[in-house]
């Protein structure tokens, strides 16, 4: 007898996630479980048919084969989920289902005991001028650290006894309604065994609280979103479990002067009306110490100068990035009447001799009158 497609089984595309497989195989084993339909004789059999397709379309290899060579590239590959599993138990086909739900997993058995301690962050600022050159600097980090007084067993001699809930295996049964299902054992907290003489100092937890000072060396040329990683820094595990890890978020604060964007350092200079028409010569701040700039005649607002490696070198290699000095020409204020003529003479003087003196103001004025033009035809 030719097989069913087990998209058609499933009732999926051909081309669906693995979440959209297991959702739709979740609903359609809900629906024809056996213990479900006592009345249907055909539904153990459908029932069979969802779980063979349901073991092949949610194994990426098995997937391929059945892909590329139809049933025949997987009738030998199948294993132990395909159609051969017959009944099972309620609880034992819906342990996956209903795991999230109770807080219980598929497969029953102990847990282990022992786990990891979580990750920390601990977030440093510093100035710009630390961050282009390095620093060390310490830290102080509040965490749960191993127990001395128990080595992080949480019990005085080491020793347990067998959970009475459980029986030792970490799981529960419970009865919600129709459905039989497993979950992790609340007493014992899925490892199977209790504690018989909680330590005094840690309480059983196998943790106290601390405050650690930390050493931590800052590599030049980090910016904002940076992190430094410190093994096993972080908060200890469950039961003498190994620590998790520090990670220490850099964060930059602005500065007063510079902006920076990646290996480049921005800075905008004012300059008076008189230096940016005559030239001069200016003394720029660098990170590395004061140079000196030279101010061509007749420059505008908004130029740009390029000062050649004195930005960044970045923490993870390539050239120092420069430093871009941009001028504003600054308009004089609290002019005296003396001053206010001077500049009304000078201004007068522009608009004589049939001289360009201001040759963007001159473009832009004849953009507005051609402008208003077009508007009038």
């Amino acid at each position: 007898m030719e097989k069913e497609d087990f998209y058609k089984v499933l009732e999926v595309a051909r081309n669906a996630s693995g979440r959209e497989i297991k959702k739709s195989y979740r609903r359609l084993a809900m629906k024809y479980h056996p213990d479900r339909n006592t009345d249907n004789p055909d539904a153990e059999e459908k029932f069979k048919v969802i779980q063979e397709a349901y073991a092949i379309l949610s194994d990426e290899q098995k997937r391929s084969a059945y892909d590329q060579f139809g049933h025949a590239g997987v009738d030998q590959s199948m294993g132990g989920r395909g159609g051969q599993q017959g009944s099972d138990s309620f609880s034992d086909v819906f342990g996956d289902v209903f795991g999230d739900i109770f807080g219980g997993g598929g497969g029953g058995g102990r847990r282990s005991q022992v786990t990891r301690g979580a990750d920390l962050r601990y977030n440093l600022d510093m100035s710009l001028e630390d961050a282009v050159s390095g620093m060390e600097t310490k830290i102080k980090v509040p965490s749960s650290v191993s127990c001395g007084g128990c080595k992080g067993t949480g019990s005085k001699s080491a020793s347990t006894s067998i959970c009475s809930s459980c029986g030792g295996h970490g799981q529960v049964r419970m009865q919600q309604g129709m459905f039989s299902v497993q979950q992790t054992c609340p007493s014992c907290r899925g490892a199977g065994s209790v504690i018989k003489d909680p330590c005094g100092k840690c309480r059983g937890t196998g943790k106290t609280k601390e405050q650690k000072t930390l050493s931590v060396k800052i590599p030049a040329g980090v910016d904002t979103g940076d992190r430094i990683r410190l093994g096993g820094e972080g908060e200890a595990g469950d039961h003498g479990g190994p620590a998790g890890d520090l990670y220490v978020q850099v964060n930059v604060r602005e500065h007063d002067i510079f902006t920076r964007d990646g290996a480049h350092l921005y800075c905008d200079m004012p300059i008076s009306f008189a230096m940016a028409a005559l030239g001069g010569e200016l003394e720029v701040p660098t990170l590395s110490g004061k140079v000196k700039l030279k101010i061509p005649a007749e420059a505008q607002t908004g130029k740009l100068f390029r000062l050649r490696a004195k930005g960044v070198k970045p923490v993870r290699g390539g050239p120092v990035g420069d430093l871009m000095c941009r001028i504003n020409i600054e308009t004089p204020v609290n002019l005296t009447a003396e001053q206010k003529s001077l500049v009304e003479q000078l201004d007068a003087s522009f608009k004589t001799g049939g001289t360009r003196h201001n040759p963007q103001e001159d473009s832009w004025l004849g953009g507005v009158k051609s402008f208003f033009d077009r508007m009038k035809s």
